[in-house]
């Protein structure tokens, strides 16, 4: 006789159940957009993005997730927000690296049809790849860097050495690039990794003459056959 108010009561419990995790779910999508990200990867296609004339099969999407597997290639941002223009901004970033690959994150770069970008910086994303300069580093400018045996000190730009990089192949990390007029911050998984102003005129380090603070688009690097980096996440706040 008890069996339709057990019934009953299992049934509002699942519903109130389902209306706590709609609520949860709900505030932080609320909370997000407050924050006024803008994702600018869809994850479903590669609209909005523009590949770069080399091995454009090295960009794809699968299951939700842009994959990054093949020959040198780059990804553009080529897309309506802000006018694909970007000065100021933060920009945040979820990625997972497979054993041995290397790619990076460009800003305030153009879209180039063949070669390494020219402009902008290079945020690296480099887990275990033999390039000693890691995730967290501004690439040639501010470098974490792990040496394998018998690897020398690279050259050119501030080199901090540690014993690990700061991401780990197989699992997600956060990468948080945030540029403010002259300062560029790097964060992975809430730990800072780089804070330099730029000085004067721009880096000094050879061969980094287009390494420059202006304004730009945002790029996405395929770096060698070799490498497979998955991104989930690329969401941008102009400030």
């Amino acid at each position: 006789m008890k069996m339709p108010f057990l019934f009953s009561a299992v049934a509002l419990a699942a519903v109130l159940s389902l209306g706590a995790c709609s609520s949860e779910s709900g505030t932080a999508v609320a909370a997000e957009a407050e924050e006024g990200f803008v994702e600018l990867f869809n994850g479903k296609n590669l609209e909005g993005w523009t590949i770069s004339k080399e091995n454009p099969e090295s960009f794809s999407v699968v299951d939700g997730t842009l994959v990054v597997k093949g020959g040198k290639s780059h990804l553009f941002y080529t897309g309506p927000v802000n006018g694909g223009t970007f000065k100021d901004f933060e920009l945040k970033v979820r990625a997972k690296t497979m054993p041995g690959a290397n790619s990076g994150v460009y800003f305030h770069t153009a879209y180039q049809a063949e070669g390494w970008p020219e402009q902008g910086y290079e945020c690296q994303v480099n887990s275990t790849h033999k390039d000693p300069k890691k995730t967290g580093s501004l690439y040639g400018v501010k470098n974490i860097v792990v040496l394998q045996e018998g690897q020398k000190e690279p050259k050119g730009g501030d080199n901090e050495i540690r014993e690990k990089a700061p991401s780990t192949d197989g699992e997600w990390f956060d990468y948080h690039i945030t540029v403010r007029g002259k300062r560029i911050q790097i964060r992975v998984n809430g730990e800072t990794t780089v804070d330099y102003t730029e000085p004067e005129g721009g880096p000094t380090s050879p061969g980094f003459a287009g390494r420059k603070l202006g304004e730009g688009t945002f790029g996405i690097q395929a770096h060698d056959t070799d490498s497979e980096i998955h991104y989930d996440r690329f969401a941008v706040k102009v400030l």
